[in-house]
């Protein structure tokens, strides 16, 4: 990170959810670095707690909190616990999610809403307490939705977490223009397949049992790894960490209800161009 990056957030506090050791803990990471207070909320108080130790560890500032995201008085008092102990909110973050790949045929109901539950719900109960409480503290915050390139794509097998990060493409757009009269900034950053080897080393730093998931194993005609990748390689959480403190810092004081995808282009690819697959002949 560059020095003037190194204190972008200088001052703001952030509450960040859903910090499993892989893609979230290193936005947390990112935004800590950036000079942040950050909050860390999740189901498992372990991740919590090892991120916002991770945090310090670095050098910078934090606290933990175990929160369902999908429990409204659980997220009412985890936003009213970061106000009581930073004194305020400037940025959210809501990465929370669950990715269990499923099939249409063979996903049963229950398993699909868990899925959508975490995500939309999750999502919109943290931008409604912490927009709630930027507005009373007249404070011109950022909230970032953390999206997924399977958004945009139909990715056969895992038909409820793409429907999800789907689902929060409109939802950004709209709490954008309803929260923009209070100077009140909401976009999402759009990550997609992502080396894991920082989570893993991650994971093990922190001494918790983190498996990938299951989309990263080779089916057939699927590419893995970086195949097809225009850059070259998969993103790391650090990349989306740099797209984020962007996004929460002043310096994107005119951003709302956008995305900013970091992908290393897998979205704009032309689908018969696999750079890095069989070569011909």
């Amino acid at each position: 990170m560059t020095e003037a990056g190194a204190r972008a957030l200088a001052g703001k506090v952030a509450i960040v959810t859903g910090v499993s050791p892989n893609v979230t803990a290193g936005i947390a990471y990112g935004l800590g670095d950036a000079g942040a207070s950050v909050f860390c909320a999740d189901i498992r108080e372990e991740f919590a707690r090892a991120c916002a130790a991770g945090i310090k560890k670095r050098g910078g500032e934090a606290d933990a909190i175990a929160c369902d995201v999908t429990d409204e008085n659980a997220v009412a008092r985890c936003v009213q616990a970061a106000v009581t102990r930073y004194g305020r909110v400037d940025v959210l973050v809501n990465g929370a999610a669950i990715s269990r790949p499923f099939g249409l045929l063979d996903m049963e109901l229950a398993e699909f809403r868990v899925q959508i539950d975490c995500i939309l719900s999750g999502a919109f109960l943290f931008t409604k307490h912490v927009g709630k409480h930027m507005i009373e503290a007249q404070t011109k915050g950022s909230i970032l939705n953390l999206g997924s390139t399977e958004g945009h794509q139909g990715n056969p097998g895992n038909i409820a977490y793409g429907t999800a990060k789907s689902g929060l493409i409109n939802f950004t757009r709209a709490a954008a223009m309803e929260l923009a009269p209070f100077g009140i900034r909401v976009n999402l950053l759009t990550p997609t397949g992502t080396d894991p080897s920082e989570g893993l080393a991650r994971a093990a730093e922190w001494n918790v049992t983190w498996k990938q998931s299951g989309r990263s194993v080779r089916k057939p005609n699927f590419s893995s790894g970086s195949e097809g990748v225009p850059l070259g390689r998969q993103p790391v959480p650090s990349d989306y960490a740099a797209a984020a403190v962007f996004l929460a810092s002043d310096g994107a004081q005119m951003v709302t209800g956008t995305e900013l995808r970091v992908d290393a282009g897998v979205l704009s690819r032309y689908w018969r161009w696999n750079p890095g697959g069989q070569k011909e002949g």
